[in-house]
């Protein structure tokens, strides 16, 4: 299988899974009961272990993910009771986690976690912490390809792209919404913006061939 390909092609409309369907809807009925927090604490139970995923991608050092896991959890758990369901609770919870990288993990050494208080909601709590202790445990002993080791020489974006693309599955249209920053982004601007993340997920990609074939990981007829 092309290493440069998705595991799981999605278009800008594609259906979710049964599964994943299930779990919003389990989602959505505890937050029309008004259950915020056992809401959240699906939502970090579901989707954290993704979440976390990414942000260790993209934050290895000095338990930088562990900090931030922290505060999207925070983010998601404050933020739920405003969330007008523009889209997927999963896509939602992916705007959260990229915006907290980006807006906290620019600076050398932070130790966010000082900023985070969830002792309100002791349950999601818990829930933060076992999904970041159970998943970096199964991240320790999981093995990388050489192809994905590439990635690490790319931009922050881009690896960022490449994540949620090849590995998350998003669809173009959710995506764009997560480089937006705005799960309610109108029709026409995601449009626009699924169209540029589309052509700058193909040379991302050429980029990434090449770089496997300069090292000998791909050969000529690959990619």
């Amino acid at each position: 299988m092309n290493p440069t390909e998705p595991k799981k092609p999605s278009g800008t409309g594609e259906a979710p899974s049964d599964a994943r369907q299930a779990a919003e809807a389990a989602i959505r009925a505890r937050w029309d009961a008004g259950d915020l927090d056992g809401a959240a604490t699906e939502v970090i139970r579901i989707y954290g272990p993704e979440l976390y995923g990414l942000l260790l991608s993209l934050h290895p050092r000095g338990g930088e993910a562990d900090d931030l896991f922290s505060i999207v959890c925070e983010h998601l758990w404050r933020g739920l009771a405003g969330f007008r369901w523009h889209c997927s609770i999963r896509t939602w919870a992916y705007v959260v986690a990229r915006n907290t990288s980006r807006t906290h993990g620019e600076v050398e050494g932070r130790r966010a976690r000082r900023e985070v208080d969830l002792a309100a909601c002791s349950a999601v709590d818990r829930m933060a912490v076992a999904v970041r202790t159970e998943t970096a445990s199964y991240l320790r002993t999981e093995k990388r390809s050489e192809i994905e080791k590439l990635r690490d020489e790319l931009p922050v974006a881009d690896r960022t792209l490449l994540i949620l693309r090849l590995d998350r599955g998003l669809a173009w249209n959710d995506l764009a919404r997560v480089f937006l920053d705005d799960p309610g982004a109108e029709d026409e601007v995601i449009r626009r913006e699924a169209a540029r993340l589309r052509k700058r997920f193909q040379l991302v990609r050429e980029r990434l061939v090449a770089l496997g074939r300069a090292r000998g990981l791909l050969r000529d007829g690959d990619g």
